[in-house]
Order: C-alpha cells, then sequence, then structure tokens
C-alpha cells in the first residue's frame, strides 16, 4: 500500500484564519473614520482608513495597492510602517503570494527590530505552506515554508507565530518525506533497489519523526531482500519492530522474511544505531 502525505485542506483553511486573526489587531490599531478625498495629497490617515475599508469590504487585492499608497505619500510616517505589513497581509488575503512574500521581507529588511517582525515572518511562511503541492511534484515551496517558519521560530520562539509554526513544520517535514517515498517506490518497481534504498533511508534519516519511518523500513526489507542481502534485510526488520511493534508495515516484513525462512532478530538499543 503506497502511503502518501496529503496536504489538508482544513489545515490550510486554518491557516488564512489563523494568518486573518492575527492580523486583526493591525486592522483594530488604526484610527476610525472614513473620510475621503479626490486630492492627489491626502492625509495620510484617510489614506490609512481607506485601505481598511477596502480590506474590510473583501478587495483584498485593492486594499494592498491602498496600503502602499500610504507609504508612497507619507514614507516617514509611522502610519507608513504599519501600512507596509497590512500590504503584506492584505496581498496573502488576495492569494498574491510573490507579492506577499515581498512586501513581509521588505518589511523586515526595513525594520528587523519592529515588534511586528515575527507577524512578517509567519506571513512568508503561510504564503509558501499554501502553495504546497501533490508530493508528486516539486517541493520547492515546501522546503521554503520549511525554511521560513524554521527561521520564525529560531528567531521568535515564545510567539503565537512560533507555536504555530511548529506544527507547520512537522507537516512540511512530513510532507517532504512522502516526497522521498515516492521516489523510493518509483525505483523500487523499475528494480533499480539500491537507488531506492538510498530514497529510503534518507527518509529514516532526515524523517525520523514522521509517520512514513515504518514503510520506510519496510520497503528496505522488501529492497534488501530483492538485492539477496538476507543479513540487512533482517537488520532493518528488526528495528521496524522493536520501534513500531504491531505495526501492520512490520507485520508485512515479518511475513516476508517468515517465508524465506529468516526471523528478525532482537533489536537493542538505539534503533538508529541500529541500522545506521
Amino acid at each position: 500500500m503506497d502511503v502518501a502525505f496529503r496536504v489538508d485542506r482544513d489545515r490550510a483553511t486554518g491557516s488564512r484564519l489563523a494568518a486573518t486573526a492575527l492580523a486583526l489587531g493591525l486592522l483594530l490599531a488604526g484610527c476610525s473614520g472614513n473620510d475621503k478625498s479626490d486630492y492627489v495629497e491626502r492625509p495620510v490617515d484617510e489614506l490609512y482608513n481607506e485601505a481598511q475599508d477596502l480590506l474590510v469590504d473583501g478587495s483584498a487585492r485593492s486594499a494592498a495597492e491602498a496600503f502602499e499608497e500610504v507609504e508612497r505619500q507619507h514614507p516617514y510616517s509611522q502610519w507608513a510602517t504599519r501600512a507596509q505589513i497590512m500590504a503584506a497581509y492584505a496581498y496573502y488575503e488576495a492569494n498574491e503570494y510573490d507579492q506577499a512574500i515581498g512586501a513581509a521581507e521588505r518589511f523586515l529588511d526595513l525594520h528587523p527590530g519592529s515588534e511586528d517582525a515575527a507577524y512578517a515572518q509567519y506571513l512568508i511562511g503561510v504564503s509558501y505552506y499554501e502553495q504546497i503541492s501533490d508530493v508528486r511534484r516539486d517541493q520547492a515551496m515546501t522546503e521554503n515554508a520549511l525554511e521560513a517558519f524554521t527561521e520564525l521560530v529560531r528567531r521568535y520562539p515564545d510567539t503565537d507565530y512560533a507555536r504555530d509554526a511548529r506544527l507547520k513544520i512537522d507537516l512540511t517535514r512530513d510532507h517532504l518525506a512522502g516526497k522521498e517515498m515516492e521516489i523510493g517506490r518509483y525505483y523500487e518497481r523499475k528494480q533499480e533497489y539500491v537507488a531506492a534504498i538510498n530514497r529510503f533511508r534518507e527518509v529514516i534519516e532526515r524523517y525520523q519523526t514522521t509517520t512514513h519511518v515504518p514503510e520506510a523500513l519496510h520497503r528496505l526489507v522488501e529492497s534488501y531482500l530483492a538485492l539477496g542481502l538476507r543479513e540487512e534485510a533482517r537488520d532493518a526488520a528488526a528495528v521496524l519492530g522493536y520501534n513500531f511493534p504491531g505495526n501492520v508495515w512490520y507485520e508485512r516484513s515479518y511475513a516476508l522474511l517468515d517465508d524465506q525462512s529468516l526471523s528478525p532478530q532482537r533489536s537493542e538499543g538505539s534503533w538508529l544505531s541500529r541500522i545506521f
């Protein structure tokens, strides 16, 4: 049975709700009022409030451009700094992920010590995260999301954003492990067992806390047996049984070994040291 991780769209929806909630404080921080003017040069509060109104009304793309206009007309005001991060959020809401990432990165370049820096880093990560594709496709977005969230946890470990990022780090790592498994299974089906073994070992070495490890160990058993490496197959099965007793993948590995009059030896100590 092939086990492939798919991005949970409910979780992606949760990411959007989280980003919306986290931005709400910024949105409400602006002053009240809805005065508008037709003049090219306009008061900063009017520009900012117009951008807020557009965002609340669901015109996120227009809101992002309006927030950018705040900075263009009043670049040295405190409103300009707030408008920069709100522009990044508005682009995110509009599903304009490249623009959201660019705006958030620019904010971090200009204001690395801002109290909103952690949120900017979160927007970068979640913008990549929502572009994660099926494991059969290129995983550049997954790698970028993992890097952005890891940087967030490193730099802002005690924030709410970091707590959410840690969950998404686990999900991105599981997705990357799923990609390795997909490639490994392909090589195994093509009877290119050495290449397959390298992929399955990559899962075990780099992604040892993911859900794909039991299957990776079982696939090692299969591939080692196909190459006639009986002791290696038995060792991999022993590690699987020691760490995941009762797992369906261990049952399959045990059946394979039993068919060849082999039985898994008892594994002791660290399962990584046992196999590597």
